[in-house]
């Protein structure tokens, strides 16, 4: 049998790849890979049989149990297979059930981690998910969920919450946080298509979010990403830069 490695193709650019999964990329015989890996991203591996197996909210996508069933198979046919997903594998990205189907069928694989979208869009609004003083908890959601299973219960007590796959229930999660208490202040940005050139970004505050605009604004062609809290909103110099200017003039004086 061969091996198999689920491989994290990070947030959309094709450089963010690590060094380590595109060494392996550009030894696979097969990749299997998710619909929104770019084909930039793609380009690590020429040599390689390429199967989409991607999903995409709304629209026709390959079951979970034949994506399962097609790594197994191909296990027993080369000696690298390369699952590639995008972000990070092990981050709303189903590899359990991967993992589980590879596991009983006693077939050896490894995990390459991938930078996730998260990351990327704090750094696409240079904001970071944590804030000393403001934020030092940070909670990564998703509305997403199986076939005839029951929502769950959603921890936002978190100082700083990124939706992923939220796009449709922008309006819905944004009056839940209020009702939960969150000031309808609070800074609540979208990021869409992170890292890559169709990125683009624009801050709400909870209550515009929880009134429309937010869902309004955002493309359903790019994934995008829900990120709300205190640690995203302006900093000191920002807000009043003609007080920094003085600050500056004093010291300089």
């Amino acid at each position: 049998m061969g091996k198999v490695y689920l491989i994290g193709a990070g947030p959309g650019a094709a450089d963010l790849i690590t060094v380590r999964g595109a060494r392996i990329l550009g030894e696979a015989q097969v990749v299997l890979h998710d619909a929104l890996v770019s084909p930039e991203m793609l380009q690590w591996c020429p040599q390689a049989q390429l199967i989409e197996v991607g999903k995409r909210c709304g629209k026709r996508s390959t079951a979970q149990r034949f994506i399962n069933r097609q790594i197994v198979d191909l296990a027993g046919k080369h000696e690298r297979v390369v699952r590639l997903k995008g972000g990070d594998p092990m981050l709303f990205g189903r590899a359990d059930e991967e993992l589980q189907a590879l596991e009983e069928a006693g077939i050896e694989y490894e995990i390459v981690p991938g930078i996730t979208a998260a990351l990327a869009a704090a750094s696409a609004i240079a904001r970071p998910l944590t804030r000393r003083g403001i934020a030092r908890s940070v909670a990564f959601a998703t509305q997403a969920k199986a076939p005839d299973t029951e929502d769950a219960q959603l921890d936002a007590s978190a100082d700083t919450l990124v939706y992923y796959m939220g796009r449709d229930q922008a309006a819905a999660i944004a009056a839940r946080l209020i009702g939960q208490g969150r000031s309808p202040a609070t800074p609540a940005w979208v990021v869409e298509a992170a890292s890559t050139p169709h990125q683009r970004s624009r801050q709400f505050t909870l209550r515009q979010m929880a009134a429309g605009e937010a869902a309004a604004w955002i493309d359903p062609e790019h994934p995008s990403l829900l990120m709300i809290g205190e640690a995203l909103g302006m900093r000191a110099c920002e807000a009043a830069p003609e007080g920094l200017d003085a600050a500056r003039e004093s010291r300089a004086a």
